[in-house]
């Protein structure tokens, strides 16, 4: 998965005019989400996918500049209800204003959610070599110097992220598929969910928000017959929740979830990505995450199934 610069490129010839008091009442406040993450995460396509959906979206816009995209698209008459900008280090020099302009929209009560695509070193070093492309912080230094210097100016974004999604190990369709699911649809849900087994010995999804631990299971690698198959095997699911504590630990984490889920929507938090590990992300956590997804569904919560590690062994 590469980036391409080929960003939509918007006139804002009167963008120093201010919508007045009479003209804001009326006015229908587009919704705004803002893209950004490490170069070669996959900004691009996140930013592409969004279109295809029917958003309007604007390539590297100098952040000051966010909230006069949204005046103009709140005189738009409803014809731009839904603004994506992408914000990334090609506009470094207006990247201090970022924090300012989310300040403003948060006076204005401005809608937005912050999108950040995530990447582990190794991947995006892959892809910068595929591409024969330096990185645009590197200077004279090598890739990794470029990742490092961009990974520290975007830490506190990072943080201030309403979606994490790393690509280490996405294609373009998977990427686009997690887009789809997270944005498709007319109808915006309360809370979404995305429940990713995963094998530790493969290391930590980095954009887990909450990671529970199934090794205190039996592994069912080591019963012969149910080796080959994963936990969407029926006798493998069966396997794992005859297991001692199996039913009782989804029934009080479940629980446990309803009452977070509970907070996040108080606290305005949309997505919550729940990571379920076991050693190889192939039996015990996936017949977990199955399970789990069930019920946060059942409870209305709109859940997405993700097996990370499933097929790597």
């Amino acid at each position: 998965m590469t980036e391409h610069d080929d960003g939509v490129q918007v006139s804002t010839g009167n963008a120093g005019t201010t919508i007045g008091a009479g003209e804001a009442a009326e006015a229908a406040i587009p919704e705004l989400v803002i893209i950004s993450g490490m170069s070669g995460a996959g900004r691009s396509t996140a930013a592409k996918c969004l279109e295809d959906l029917g958003w309007f979206v604007v390539d590297n816009l100098p952040p000051a500049l966010i909230p006069t995209m949204v005046e103009l698209g709140a005189r738009s008459q409803g014809n731009v209800a839904r603004i994506a900008v992408v914000v990334d280090v090609r506009g470094r020099r207006f990247f201090d204003n970022l924090r300012q302009s989310l300040a403003d929209l948060e006076a204005k009560a401005v809608t937005r959610r912050i999108v950040f695509l995530e990447s582990s070193d190794d991947a995006l070093v892959r892809r910068f070599e595929s591409v024969r492309r330096p990185h645009p912080l590197q200077g004279d230094g090598r890739i990794v110097d470029g990742i490092a210097a961009e990974r520290e100016l975007l830490r506190e974004l990072r943080g201030d992220a309403d979606l994490v999604i790393d690509t280490s190990s996405l294609n373009v369709h998977e990427l686009r598929a997690k887009m789809d699911a997270q944005f498709a649809g007319d109808d915006e849900p309360e809370l979404r969910a995305t429940v990713m087994s995963f094998g530790y010995k493969y290391g930590l999804p980095v954009d887990a928000d909450l990671v529970v631990d199934c090794r205190f299971l039996p592994n069912p690698h080591w019963v012969p017959e149910l080796r080959p198959f994963t936990g969407l095997n029926e006798e493998v699911s069966g396997y794992v929740f005859n297991q001692p504590g199996a039913k009782e630990f989804l029934d009080r984490y479940a629980e446990l979830l309803q009452l977070i889920a509970t907070g996040y929507r108080r606290e305005g938090k949309r997505y919550v990505t729940i990571a379920v590990g076991c050693t190889g992300g192939k039996h015990r956590s996936v017949a977990m995450s199955e399970k789990l997804a069930a019920r946060l569904a059942a409870e209305g919560v709109e859940t997405v199934v993700v097996h990370r590690d499933m097929g790597r062994e």
